[in-house]
């Protein structure tokens, strides 16, 4: 779910309050019902995946300065707006030598991951023959001081923070533009699509989308999130409770499943399931789960701006008590869903498909070029296997005129004419490897390759010419 990678930012608000992934109790339980399970060992619950590239590190991080007494204390008593300012970091210098070992190893690895990154990207790129600056390109990582790969210091570890708070900040933004990106690829697979029809099958296609559409918006009302009527609604219908005894204090006790005196982001959303449901069913062919998760979504952001007063992500018990007398939670505003409020406007839809013929222009040009090189590549190897079968036919034929005691014909001497040196005969002066009479009939032109020693076979000297020859084109 995409809440729960959210959630960590609370914890790094916090910075290792709120770490640890909570599993949620099903809100349609009633819970002043439901008995006191026995008390079992507890287990670390498993961690949240943040969906940060760092995130590994990251948590290995704080897996170790938790097991520091000191530093879980201090992370106690310290407010909000001394972690912004990096007062907690320097709790680090405290932290016990073991700790300390261990993040410096965790840093090392991580460096060492990142450089290994750097390299693969060079190499993918072509640039294996390129020196590699590591130091520089560490630069773009700012969750960690690549000047100092060796030991994890108090900036390693403000570092961390200030890097994965702003990251995680950025992640609705992110999941906003996801979401319109997925919205806007839908609608231009449908107009695709209707070009492929003729007009009567393209005429059903449309009504058939209207009709779905018009389903689709063909549900109850949707209370305002976070209202007074939304959360009686849950009170009600997932607690099992009057609504005439609706107590924000019990409420809030209730569906804060960790008992730490905070709702966080993922507590939050499971408090709008009851109304996503009323808009979004998986067995419907109209209602399309990603749009109920970005529903989700927004209906999450809009009570931690209406409540959160100290934007650190999390809801208190204080915050959401104030919250429960105001104008907003008693009198809302009713609330537009989705398909009240279109993700992109038409001028995003004519810039993304624009976007997408461009590419798809690229992407052609590039198979024709592609293509062009193999024709050209093939061309150049029937080229060679022919020039093989040629020579090879030339050695047969020299061979055959060997073995019948024959002079070969002036056209099959100028076959091999490559400018080469080659051994003289046994027995004959070497001086002669370089200039020697051309003998009566035969061409000068060969003077300059293959000068034929006089007194001697020229079949002989070809022989010893030709095979060598051949084997380098076939090799």
């Amino acid at each position: 779910m995409w809440g729960s990678r959210a959630f960590l930012a609370g914890w790094l608000l916090l910075l290792l309050v709120q770490l640890l992934c909570l599993e949620a109790v099903p809100i349609s339980i009633d819970k002043t019902k439901v008995k006191e399970p026995e008390k079992k060992p507890e287990e670390p619950p498993a961690s949240v995946d943040t969906g940060l590239h760092y995130d590994r590190y990251l948590r290995e991080v704080i897996d170790f300065l938790e097991k520091d007494q000191h530093f879980r204390e201090k992370l106690h008593n310290t407010d909000m707006e001394d972690i912004k300012q990096g007062k907690l970091a320097k709790e680090l210098d405290f932290v016990s030598h073991h700790v300390r070992t261990k993040l410096d190893e965790l840093k090392r690895q991580e460096v060492n991951r990142l450089r290994t990154l750097i390299k693969a990207k060079q190499d993918l790129e072509g640039g294996n023959d390129i020196a590699v600056d590591h130091q520089a390109l560490l630069k773009q990582f700012e969750y960690l001081n690549h000047m100092n790969p060796h030991t994890f210091e108090v900036e390693d570890l403000d570092r961390l923070i200030r890097s994965a708070t702003k990251d995680l900040e950025n992640y609705d933004k992110e999941r906003h533009e996801e979401f319109k990106r997925y919205e806007m690829m839908k609608e231009h697979d449908r107009r695709e699509h209707l070009k492929t029809l003729d007009d009567e099958e393209r005429k059903k296609e449309e009504e058939h989308y209207e009709e779905m559409k018009k389903k689709h918006a063909d549900h109850p009302k949707v209370n305002h999130p976070g209202s007074q009527n939304q959360l009686k609604e849950v009170w009600e219908e997932a607690d099992g409770l009057d609504p005439e005894d609706f107590d924000p204090k019990t409420f809030f006790n209730l569906h804060d499943t960790n008992g730490d005196g905070f709702f966080d982001e993922q507590e939050l959303e499971a408090l709008f399931t009851k109304e996503l449901e009323k808009i979004y069913d998986p067995t419907n062919e109209e209602d399309d789960m990603v749009e109920m998760e970005e529903e989700r979504l927004r209906m999450r952001e809009h009570v931690m701006n209406e409540v959160d007063s100290n934007k650190d992500r999390l809801v208190s018990l204080d915050e959401f008590l104030v919250a429960t007398k105001k104008k907003e939670f008693l009198e809302p505003d009713s609330w537009e869903t989705l398909e009240q409020n279109q993700a992109y406007t038409d001028d995003e839809m004519r810039e993304f498909e624009e976007h997408l013929a461009q590419q798809e222009q690229d992407l052609n040009q590039k198979a024709f070029d592609l293509q062009k090189q193999r024709d050209e590549l093939e061309r150049q190897q029937e080229q060679l296997n022919a020039q093989k079968m040629e020579l090879q036919q030339a050695v047969e034929h020299m061979e055959r005129l060997k073995s019948q005691k024959v002079d070969p014909p002036p056209e099959v001497l100028e076959i091999p004419a490559v400018e080469r040196h080659h051994p003289v005969p046994e027995g004959h002066d070497p001086a002669l490897q370089e200039h020697h009479p051309v003998p009566e009939g035969h061409d000068p032109a060969l003077q300059e390759h293959h000068p034929v020693p006089e007194g001697h076979d020229p079949i002989s000297v070809l022989v010893t010419v030709i095979p060598s020859l051949h084997n380098e084109i076939t090799q």
